[in-house]
């Protein structure tokens, strides 16, 4: 199906893997340039190169999906369940997850990166990774939120 957009060549309506692949390049673009404003205006950050950042965003944004899958899926686990603790056990093992996943990405920050991605601070740099994390989150948000915006009503 093609629609003409005036000023635009006629375009055909997107696939599901080409709408997968925007969306995914989107967030990892997204996240290397917080990554980048992080790194040259916070002096907790510091990342050797724009390849480095690159390949750090493509990282953590694999991990970030993975958190949201293991996330889902425990909390679909103990959604079949009933009562108070069944639901006390879905909240706690949510918090759980999505708080000590950031222990697990910085881990993997370190190993795949070493000197080249640091993180300084309080906590030996778990801080000013969980803040540069919430900050990356808070972008993608943003961007999907001013697309939806856009959308014809």
């Amino acid at each position: 199906m093609t629609e003409e957009i005036p000023g635009v060549a006629l375009t055909d309506t997107p696939s599901n893997s080409q709408r997968l692949y925007n969306r995914y390049l989107l967030a990892v673009l997204i996240d290397m340039t917080v990554l980048n404003l992080c790194n040259e205006y916070w002096s907790l950050v510091s990342i050797t190169s724009f390849t480095v950042s690159l390949l750090a965003a493509i990282l953590l944004q694999v991990l970030l999906k993975a958190t949201l899958a293991l996330e889902h899926w425990v909390a679909g686990f103990f959604k079949g369940k009933s009562g108070g603790l069944a639901i006390g056990l879905r909240y706690f093992s949510a918090w759980l997850i999505l708080f000590g996943s950031k222990f697990v990405m910085l881990g993997a920050v370190d190993f795949a990166f070493g000197d080249t991605v640091a993180f300084h601070g309080p906590l030996h740099g778990v801080v000013a990774f969980i803040g540069v994390v919430v900050l990356m989150l808070a972008a993608e948000e943003m961007a999907v939120r001013i697309y939806w915006r856009l959308a014809d009503k």
